[in-house]
C-alpha cells in the first residue's frame, strides 16, 4: 500500500492541507494515522479510500494507481512570481527581481500567499540542485521536518529543512558536505533567525 500512500501525501500536499487537517476531516484521532498511511505503514480499507478521495478532490481510481492523472489535473491554474533571490527588511511583494513564473493549482493558491524561489549553490543536493525552483508559502513558523526558507544574520534566504528543540532550532542541509546549523532560542531574537516560508513543491530544472 506504499503506492496509494505516496499519492495521498502528493495530492495533500499539492493542496496545502497538514497531516492534521487531513486526519481531523477523516476522523482520526491525531496526524500519526495519516503519517503511517502515507510511508505505507498502515493499510486502508476500501471504504476509506473513497473518503480519502473525496476529502484530496481526485478519484479512487487515481489513488489506487489505476489512472496517472489526478482529477483535478486539467483545472485552471494561477501564476506566481519566481525570485532570484529574498533579501532582508524586503517584504516578498516589493521584491523587484522577478526572473520567471511558475503556475500552481486554485486550491493550493486559496492556502495562502505564495511565490517562486530559484535555488542558489548545492547544499541541499541531491535532492534539490542549483537552478530548481521551489514554490513557497509564506509564513513564520513550521512543523520539525519542514523545508524552510529561512533568513540568518539578515542574508540572503536560504533553504534547509527545519528541526525543532526545546532550547533551539536546527537547519538541516541534504547535502552531508555541509554541516547543520544549531541557533538557541537567544540566537533566534538576535541574530536573528527568521522563518519566511514553507517549501510545500520543487520545480525542478535539469
Amino acid at each position: 500500500m506504499a503506492d496509494i500512500g505516496k499519492r495521498i501525501k502528493e495530492k495533500r500536499e499539492s493542496l496545502g492541507m497538514t497531516q492534521e487537517e487531513l486526519a481531523s476531516k477523516l476522523g482520526y484521532k491525531n496526524k500519526s494515522s495519516i503519517a503511517k498511511i502515507e510511508t505505507g505503514t498502515n493499510d486502508i480499507v476500501q471504504s476509506k479510500v473513497v473518503e480519502f478521495a473525496n476529502i484530496l478532490d481526485t478519484t479512487v481510481a487515481y489513488l489506487m494507481g489505476w489512472e496517472s492523472i489526478p482529477k483535478n489535473s486539467k483545472r485552471k491554474g494561477v501564476t506566481i512570481n519566481v525570485l532570484g533571490r529574498v533579501a532582508a527588511g524586503i517584504p516578498i511583494e516589493a521584491i523587484e527581481e522577478i526572473i520567471d513564473t511558475e503556475e500552481i493549482t486554485e486550491e493550493l493558491a486559496r492556502t495562502g500567499n505564495f511565490f517562486g524561489l530559484q535555488i542558489h549553490g548545492n547544499s541541499m543536493e541531491p535532492r534539490i540542485y542549483e537552478g530548481d525552483v521551489v514554490i513557497v508559502r509564506q509564513q513564520d513558523d513550521a512543523d520539525s521536518g519542514d523545508v524552510v526558507i529561512a533568513m540568518i544574520n539578515g542574508d540572503d534566504a536560504t533553504c534547509k529543512r527545519l528541526r525543532k528543540y526545546r532550547d533551539g532550532i536546527e537547519l538541516i542541509p541534504n547535502n552531508p558536505s555541509y554541516e547543520p546549523m544549531f541557533f538557541s532560542n537567544d540566537e533566534i531574537m538576535t541574530k536573528p533567525v527568521k522563518i519566511i516560508g514553507k517549501v510545500v513543491e520543487l520545480r525542478g530544472k535539469l
